[in-house]
């Protein structure tokens, strides 16, 4: 896990390291926005769990099923939705908060990927000119750089860059509480407090990190991961 998470969120939100695989810009620009929940149509099944959690919202089982039904469906801002109103009524579910912060994880991958997607697709057109970094030098830059087809293709690449970073954010901070509610629930499960450390360095949390990785020695000293533990918290705490 240590890899997974520092692949998907040790990146920079303003110019992405790793480029992906070409997308057209017309479905970047009219798609990029609205990326998360991939699933056409809700369904009957949905609609009728929509309904039912409208009529009975301290019924639990009701949330959980739909965000079941809406995970299918790949509708995942939903379903994470759902199942925060299904944890509310079963706080003690955790099953369902390792789901959730699973989900937030997600979301927060699916943001960063959008925005590399829309770098990606503006490049060709804007030669990699964004967030107002010079795109080239002498007359061709002062050509390029005052082009409304540049300008706007840039401009629109700008806005979802700035975007998917916000709920990347976000969705990183709602991980980090989850993992928390998670352990909270779970107090003597050493394995989540790994869980949760993972995620927070991912995430660049060090305090919260150390904390758990901190806790997960003290649940399970003789565990095989302890020494690479010990040797993480060495590098993440600062030295005195």
């Amino acid at each position: 896990m240590f890899v997974a998470l520092a692949v998907v969120f040790s990146i920079s939100f303003v110019a992405f390291g790793v480029g992906s695989g070409s997308t057209g810009i017309s479905d970047i620009f009219n798609n990029g926005l609205g990326l998360f929940g991939g699933g056409s149509g809700s369904g009957s099944s949905i609609s009728k769990l929509q309904k039912a959690v409208a009529k009975h919202p301290q019924q639990a089982q009701n949330f959980r099923d739909l965000a079941t039904a809406l995970e299918t469906k790949n509708r995942n801002d939903e379903a994470i939705a759902a199942l925060e109103a299904y944890t509310k009524l079963k706080p003690k579910d955790t099953a369902a908060l390792s789901e959730l912060a699973g989900l937030y994880l997600k979301q927060a991958d699916t943001a960063r990927t959008v925005a590399q997607a829309a770098q990606d697709a503006a490049t060709p057109v804007t030669g990699g000119g964004l967030f107002g970094s010079s795109i080239a030098t002498g007359k061709l830059g002062q050509a390029l750089a005052t082009d409304p087809l540049v300008q706007a293709v840039g401009g629109k690449a700008d806005t979802i860059i700035s975007n998917q970073r916000t709920i990347a954010l976000t969705a990183a901070d709602n991980a980090i509480k989850t993992y928390k509610r998670l352990a909270k629930a779970s107090p003597g499960d050493a394995s989540v407090q790994l869980e949760l450390a993972q995620a927070a360095e991912g995430f660049g949390n060090t305090a919260v990190a150390v904390a758990a990785y901190k806790k997960f020695l003290k649940l399970a000293p003789n565990d095989p991961s302890a020494s690479a533990v010990k040797a993480r918290i060495k590098q993440l705490q600062p030295a005195k």
